[in-house]
């Protein structure tokens, strides 16, 4: 079967013809339709990932049919759970936790064999693009706007760097809890096409005083992917008691932190990184009510792997970018 693997090579991403999964017992094998990109395979292809293991497939999404296993799955359109070994806690990941696509076998390939509990049946509004830019994306995104940011109806809700996929689900999650939202960007244009899907809307961050309109409004919640400097601006414009939930740092370590604004406005700071196997149930659960669907950049044919990695490299897409891996 074709996969596009992790190799020593000058371009560190291949295509290459592997031997087709086996499965074990209570797993299943699915024939994968379509994929998609992850910030973490553009990182591994640039070697900027913990424990990088050559030879092993990428992706962590995927949308695909079931071909073998349990009577009750084959034939099932399906996406997959890509997280292994979350734990019992459901607060918090388990030292063994890790994801799809390194240090386990990944889905940007034409077959995955995995346990049949990581599987969920295909949202029936969702097509076979859309499913696959939902998993880890949405895994995140409801995660720290919901669950732990605690969106919903009367609350104002602050999404930054509207454009990735994690983002436009945050925002997507948001405003179908009844919260008003809005969202930052460096690009105009990507806070209008967020006004459109429902935010309230947008503070251009390239705007020196862009905090000091935020905190007109004042927000409840803050759900950020960059960190960095930008830290102390969230601290200037949440509510007292507000929450600012970090899912990933971008931009670095802040330089200092306004701890005085911190302490007194008695704001939490919160880590978030994906979500326990239950939240991703319910996940999938308030996608289907709420008729929710990620928004797709571009789609890619498989053999045009590289456009699309290169597609995500250059930082200006909106939405996710998906690759088609059979038909």
């Amino acid at each position: 079967m074709k996969a596009i693997v992790i190799t020593e090579e000058s371009e560190p991403i291949q295509l290459v013809d592997i031997p087709k999964p086996e499965i074990k017992k209570g797993e299943c094998l699915v024939q994968l339709k379509t994929a998609a990109l992850n910030r973490r395979d553009q990182w591994i292809r640039e070697g900027m990932y913990p424990g990088i293991r050559f030879g092993c497939v990428l992706g962590s999404d995927g949308c695909g049919v079931v071909e073998e296993g349990p009577d009750e799955w084959v034939g099932k359109e399906v996406i997959i759970n890509p997280n292994v070994d979350w734990g019992s806690i459901e607060e918090v990941q388990s030292a063994n936790y890790s994801v799809l696509g390194m240090p386990k076998n990944g889905t940007l390939a034409e077959y995955i064999a995995v346990p049949s509990d990581r599987l969920q049946v295909k949202p029936n509004h969702l097509n076979l693009e859309e499913a696959a830019a939902l998993p880890l994306a949405g895994l995140t995104a409801f995660r720290a706007t919901i669950m732990k940011g605690m969106a919903g109806k009367g609350k104002n809700v602050l999404v930054t760097g509207a454009g990735g996929g994690v983002s436009q689900l945050a925002l997507t999650f948001a405003v179908a809890s009844g919260a008003s939202v809005y969202v930052t960007s460096g690009s105009n244009h990507k806070i209008g096409t967020c006004i459109q899907m429902g935010a309230s809307g947008g503070f251009n961050y390239k705007g020196e005083n862009w905090h000091k309109e935020a905190a007109v409004i004042g927000f409840d919640t803050v759900v950020d992917s960059t960190g960095g400097n930008q830290l102390n601006s969230y601290l200037k414009i949440i509510r007292p008691g507000g929450r600012i939930v970090m899912y990933g740092s971008t931009a670095g370590y802040p330089e200092k932190l306004d701890t005085f604004r911190l302490f007194w406005s008695q704001a939490k700071i919160m880590g978030s990184t994906m979500g326990s196997d239950s939240e991703f149930e319910q996940m999938v659960a308030s996608v289907q009510d709420h008729k929710i669907k990620p928004t797709i950049d571009q789609v890619f044919a498989l053999d045009d792997y590289l456009q699309a990695f290169d597609r995500f490299k250059e930082a200006d897409h909106f939405g996710k970018i998906v690759l088609t891996i059979t038909n």
